[in-house]
């Protein structure tokens, strides 16, 4: 029997890590929220008061924050407030290490020293192992459709149970979890313990795949999920049995545009980059985004009202997500109208991160 974990809830309201918690919630350009200010303002104050709602079981989520935002694509982003924020930092805490030996090794997101590029690394590996080993073999790549926003509530919170048998910690997790103002199904992309539902949840499918079906190729990167396979055969039944889980399990649905079957040689398209055996490139949704951004950039530089300083800030973060594939042409070609932009040697380019 697997075990199950209880007295977390006295870990997450413990001051000291409701004070930890808080300091994670002003890291970066958060402490200039103004949310964040009116609470800093009388900090000691808020956090014993809070600590006490906690305590006393008279704590309640409050109303989020909504809001758009459009890269990569066009999303509605509930954001919890400042009080709620060190809340849900103060249970992450604690649930990650409870689920920290219960994820497969091939699942990326939003885990300590794993991510994306690490999963893009990997997906490589696993390209190049099926090869060496017979020559050729086929990609099962399965996404989820709106997968935030489909999560059943009910499943996740039995699937919660399993593992957690504190009474306290269970009333706070469905709290936070019956708080989102996404309608009957779905949970907030704002949310810190978002993340960790998500992973959480999906894991089931992880579990499933890696150990009912034995499939040794398998990576996931959030709802994103790719399988290689040696045969059309076995990738068209993996798909199925995956979707299947999908919807009879976890009642969701994949994406019919993105879950689909590819000969290996054909390379796939995951987590940013396409990826074949031999390299890696930029995804062409990365590639016009990077030109847009520039090219707006460049306008605001010569208005006065953006520096060259801020401009190659904000291209270091494109550059340093490009250097994990090898695309130092595409990035001379992109910014060789902005002289101020320089692109070091393609030495820096797509080198091996896994053994």
């Amino acid at each position: 029997m697997a075990k199950k974990y209880d007295h977390l809830y006295e870990k997450i309201v413990d001051f000291d890590n409701l004070l930890f918690a808080y300091k994670q919630t002003l890291k970066g350009d958060r402490k200039f929220r103004k949310d964040a200010i009116l609470f800093s303002m009388l900090e000691d104050a808020n956090l014993v008061r809070l600590w006490k709602e906690l305590k006393t079981g008279n704590y309640r989520v409050g109303e989020y924050i909504r809001f758009k935002v459009y890269e990569p694509k066009e999303r509605m982003v509930s954001a919890p407030r400042i009080k709620d924020k060190i809340v849900q930092f103060a249970t992450h805490t604690v649930i990650k290490d409870v689920y920290s030996n219960v994820f497969v090794s091939d699942s990326y997101a939003c885990l300590e020293e794993r991510g994306t590029h690490k999963a893009v690394d990997k997906v490589q590996k696993y390209l190049r192992d099926c090869e060496r080993l017979y020559g050729y073999g086929w990609i099962v790549k399965v996404d989820v459709s709106k997968f935030f926003y489909s999560i059943d509530r009910t499943i996740l919170k039995r699937i919660l149970r399993k593992k957690i048998a504190c009474r306290k910690t269970i009333w706070l997790l469905d709290q936070i979890i019956d708080s989102s103002p996404e309608g009957e199904r779905g949970i907030p992309l704002g949310n810190v313990t978002s993340q960790d539902f998500a992973n959480i949840y999906l894991n089931e499918l992880d579990q499933y795949v890696k150990r009912h079906l034995g499939i040794k190729w398998y990576v996931r990167y959030m709802d994103d999920c790719v399988a290689i396979v040696q045969t059309k055969e076995e990738a068209q039944r993996l798909k199925k049995q995956m979707c299947r889980f999908l919807r009879v399990h976890l009642n969701l649905m994949e994406n019919p545009k993105k879950s689909q079957i590819f000969p290996l040689t054909q390379g796939v398209n995951a987590y940013g980059f396409k990826i074949w055996t031999t390299h890696k490139k930029v995804r062409d949704q990365s590639k016009r985004a990077m030109k847009r951004r520039i090219k707006a950039m460049d306008r605001k530089v010569k208005g006065g009202s953006l520096t060259v300083s801020e401009v190659k800030q904000a291209v270091d973060s494109w550059m340093g997500h490009a250097r994990h594939s090898n695309s130092y042409n595409l990035a001379k070609k992109i910014f060789a109208p902005y002289p101020y932009i320089k692109v070091e040697g393609d030495e820096y380019f797509g080198k091996r991160r896994f053994n």
